[in-house]
């Protein structure tokens, strides 16, 4: 994950116009590009010598050549509009942050195990998804097998197996209901949700492949 910093010094002669305008115009703009999932804006707590109000305004996007798309296609006209409204009532500086480690404790509503298989064990991918990293342990499930049929021709997709000797060596992770609900939307239609029983004993949520897809 990437997080690209705009630090601004506002003149107190136009801050209140233009704190409005942040929330309401500028910041939903840039997060309608479609490059940055989420924006955080934050006042700097420190005076100024020369006077105004300092903010950082911190926009999350999932790497660096998203981060590249938004400079190419959109960042000339945004910055161009906040020129043309406040002139020189401002001044800005830009940075670009790499998150290297991100470390949370699951949230005390995480009851329920999830195994991943795929592309949920990337910390990339747990970033974006549920804006924290897993802490998952090695797990097996027994029974299952990888399907010969990709989801869109893509992505891979497990289903249950007749042979008891295959299995999907994947992680478990402890996670709540909401993030459950965030797994559903990012794993889509192609998948299906169902409890399975790990060769840990532990019963688990798994995507498997969505046998409605394949129906003729």
């Amino acid at each position: 994950m990437y997080i690209y910093n705009v630090t601004i010094n506002v003149d107190e002669s136009v801050h209140d116009k233009w704190l409005v305008w942040m929330r309401n115009s500028h910041i939903p703009e840039m997060l309608s590009t479609g490059k940055f999932s989420q924006a955080k804006l934050c006042r700097v707590l420190l005076e100024e010598e020369t006077g105004g109000s300092t903010y950082a305004i911190q926009y999350s996007t999932p790497n660096r050549e998203t981060l590249q798309s938004y400079y190419e296609l959109d960042a000339s006209r945004l910055r161009k509009a906040t020129l043309k409204k406040f002139k020189d009532k401002f001044v800005v500086f830009r940075t670009e942050l790499e998150v290297v480690d991100l470390q949370e404790p699951a949230p005390v509503s995480a009851t329920d195990y999830l195994f991943g298989y795929g592309t949920l064990q990337d910390p990339a991918v747990q970033l974006h998804v549920f804006s924290r990293k897993f802490r998952g342990s090695v797990a097996r499930l027994p029974g299952y097998r990888m399907s010969t049929e990709k989801i869109a021709g893509l992505y891979p997709a497990i289903e249950q197996s007749q042979d008891p000797k295959d299995s999907i060596t994947g992680e478990v992770f402890l996670i709540s209901a909401p993030e459950i609900a965030l797994a559903d939307a990012y794993e889509g239609v192609g998948y299906k949700r169902t409890r399975v029983l790990l060769n840990s004993g532990i019963e688990a949520w798994v995507y498997v492949q969505n046998p409605n897809l394949f129906q003729p």
